[in-house]
């Protein structure tokens, strides 16, 4: 039986951090897990702080208030210093590498710097960095399938928007593309 995952997606308001921790909750509901969502942010919204807690499970959660992580995925400076040393031992810190100037520095985790901002100018649109960090995130914990991440975006997505399907899908590959060339020592 697998174990809970539990994550904390955290970052200035308006990079789109609580969207990709309901994302990756409705993708693990359409999969039949269970899932906590929480999010949390200042009354300032963009540009405030804002993060959120993502646990999936295969069974009951017991408690959506958790104070250690498996995971964290940091867009912002202050992020990276408030949970680095909330990650349980052997856990997963990945970060923006352009708002992120003092890198983690803990020697038991797995740390991963992701230049989602820089890929998701190159691709046109800078709204999809936190596609493209979900990408990075979902490449070393596959806790759902690509397939439940764009279907639960296109539940999420108003209409309206969903001509930008193809780009938030080609942003989560861009995104695991990114880990593989990392993890090989290419440079991005």
């Amino acid at each position: 039986m697998q174990r809970s995952h539990e994550i904390i997606f955290a970052g200035f308001g308006g990079q789109g951090i609580l969207s990709m921790g309901q994302i990756l909750g409705y993708a693990a509901m359409i999969e039949g897990k269970e899932v906590s969502w929480m999010p949390s942010y200042g009354p300032e919204m963009r540009g405030g702080t804002a993060n959120c807690i993502v646990i999936i499970s295969p069974g009951r959660i017991s408690s959506p208030i958790i104070t250690q992580f498996d995971s964290a995925v940091a867009l912002n400076q202050p992020s990276v210093e408030k949970f680095e040393k909330r990650l349980k031992s052997n856990g997963l810190m990945m970060y923006e590498e352009s708002t992120v100037i003092t890198p983690p520095t803990r020697e038991d985790l797995r740390i991963l710097s992701i230049p989602a901002v820089s890929e998701a100018i190159a691709m046109g649109k800078k709204q999809v960095a936190n596609m493209i960090m979900l990408g990075a995130f979902l490449s070393v914990q596959p806790l759902v399938r690509k397939e439940s991440v764009m279907d639960a975006l296109s539940k999420v997505l108003p209409e309206r928007h969903h001509h930008l399907l193809p780009l938030n899908e080609q942003a989560l590959d861009v995104g695991k593309g990114l880990v593989s060339r990392i993890e090989a020592g290419v440079a991005h």
